[in-house]
């Protein structure tokens, strides 16, 4: 039963019908006297349940940790100028490398001074694997045949003992960064395994990558340049994302500008865990690690049940009026939109009533493990004026939405699905345009519009070069195959995309 339910009491029964799949459930009096049936509804419509499970170890939330997963093929020696010469001296030049070692000194410092109490492991990864955790053993190196068991690689992250802070190891894990040295392949995925194995330790920690160039030994290997090399599948990294998720861990990946990195496929793990994606170079990796050293996991193993009178369903996603949703991760600022639709059997009964319900189940963990149920009901307004509809329309949802759901189809590789949606939602946009004008938000959310339309348009001409005979799964796969580093970027972005007016006011909450 929900605050919209309507029980009726008669003299030997209570009668409940279900307000959204119509089922109606008869009780005998005797369950109010056992206390089995709630007395009346339950209060408000917005109502947290907390799993009262002594079983649950406490976790101290300042136990977290923060694995840098660094890069040190021999690409990372490619050099970019960031002082021009003159008559009196010569150009500066700075390696990747360099820019990432300086990036990550700045970043322990920082940590040093505002989370002494927080640890930090580094991994690097070129033809081997290699970590050195907090600085203060001696390191784990891992080549060969280790780079392509999964399960070894798994377990040796989850065994490995982190125990000491930032306050005491700085100067260890200083001198580690400082004595790296590029050379050799990129075992990105065998890399990326342990450290995530190593964070999963503790909920709540993060994990962050930075490479430039193509995963092209071990497991995840991408780069197919040789005909020996397997072919490329997003199998493992869409794996490694699910295991990040379940442990509560968060990943962001950083590549670097110029390079073909395949973001697309590795983009995942930051796409499925809350973390970052962006494309980086030597002036601005330094602030993108700290932005993701400062995102915090609010709650994790998320999962939203959205419920509708029967009769409705969920384009794109559901076919019926029960709608489940995988969310993983969950950090601060995160926006999460839901598309319905009447059946056309349907729309004259629905038009027939004044307000139809709605029920929105937050299942998740808190970062102290606790075990927690959200429940949301209300009801809404129904209408048959579009004038009305249109002039209500929350531009700021709207514009959200379009931009999830048509990166979210892309990245799926549904691109006709995502252009025919770009469609209608431009020429919804015109119509609001025109009964509610507001300039400022019609432009941030055609220009998404704008940008999506150009990566569809792009993938659909790629997609035109393939032959008649490729299945339909194939195009899937090549469709996110063909987005360019760029590209992907920008859609991982639009999935994670915040409406303008949410941005402001948490803005403004902080100046007050």
């Amino acid at each position: 039963m929900s605050s919209a339910s309507s029980p009726v009491t008669h003299q030997k029964t209570i009668i409940w019908s279900c307000e959204f799949c119509g089922k109606k459930n008869v009780y005998p009096q005797t369950t109010l006297k056992g206390g089995r049936f709630p007395l009346r509804n339950p209060p408000g419509r917005d109502i947290l349940y907390v799993d009262d499970d002594e079983d649950t170890e406490y976790e101290n939330l300042d136990d977290m940790l923060i694995v840098l997963c660094v890069d040190i093929s021999g690409s990372m020696s490619v050099t970019s100028e960031i002082s021009p010469g003159n008559s009196m001296r010569s150009p500066t030049y700075v390696s990747r490398l360099q820019g990432v070692q300086e990036a990550l000194h700045m970043v322990l410092s920082s940590l040093q001074k505002t989370s002494s109490h927080r640890r930090v492991a580094l991994v690097t990864f070129n033809n081997e694997v290699t970590v050195y955790g907090d600085g203060t053993k001696v390191p784990l190196t891992l080549r060969d045949w280790a780079l392509v068991d999964y399960d070894y690689l798994k377990k040796e992250g989850e065994n490995y003992s982190t125990p000491h802070c930032i306050a005491e190891t700085i100067q260890p894990l200083t001198q580690k960064i400082k004595e790296l040295r590029e050379h050799g392949a990129t075992a990105l995925g065998p890399a990326a395994l342990i450290s995530v194995a190593m964070a999963s330790q503790f909920t709540g920690s993060k994990v962050i990558i930075c490479t430039d160039g193509q995963a092209n030994i071990g497991l995840g290997q991408l780069d197919h340049k040789f005909s020996h090399c397997p072919a490329p599948s997003p199998y493992f990294y869409n794996q490694l994302a699910h295991y990040a998720a379940e442990k509560g861990v968060i990943v962001s990946v950083m590549t670097f500008e110029g390079e073909d990195c395949r973001l697309a496929e590795v983009g995942r793990l930051a796409d499925h865990t809350g973390g970052r994606i962006n494309i980086v170079n030597i002036g601005t990796v330094a602030t993108e690690i700290q932005s993701a050293v400062a995102d915090n996991v609010l709650a994790t193993s998320v999962m939203a049940t959205l419920l509708a009178p029967d009769g409705m369903y969920f384009p794109y996603e559901e076919d019926n009026h029960r709608l489940v949703r995988e969310i993983g991760n969950v950090t601060d600022g995160v926006e999460i939109t839901f598309q319905f639709a009447v059946r056309p059997e349907k729309v004259e009964s629905f038009q027939q009533r004044d307000r139809v319900p709605f029920q929105l189940q937050l299942s998740f963990k808190t970062r102290d493990l606790q075990k927690v149920t959200r429940v949301i009901t209300q009801q809404k307004r129904v209408t048959i004026s579009s004038w009305v509809w249109a002039g209500s329309l929350n531009m700021s949802v709207l514009g959200v939405h379009c931009a999830q759901l048509c990166a979210r189809l892309t990245m799926e590789g549904r691109v006709q699905e995502a252009q025919r949606q770009l469609r209608a939602q431009q020429d919804l946009l015109k119509d609001i345009s025109q009964q509610k004008p507001s300039p400022k938000e019609e432009s941030i959310y055609g220009n998404w519009i704008s940008t999506m339309s150009m990566i569809c348009e792009d993938l659909t001409t790629v997609n035109k070069n393939t032959t008649e005979t490729d299945t339909k799964q194939a195009s899937r796969t090549s469709s996110t195959a063909s987005l360019s580093d760029a590209a992907a970027k920008v859609v991982y972005q639009m999935k994670r995309a915040k409406s303008m007016s949410g941005k402001a006011q948490r803005v403004a909450m902080m100046e007050n």
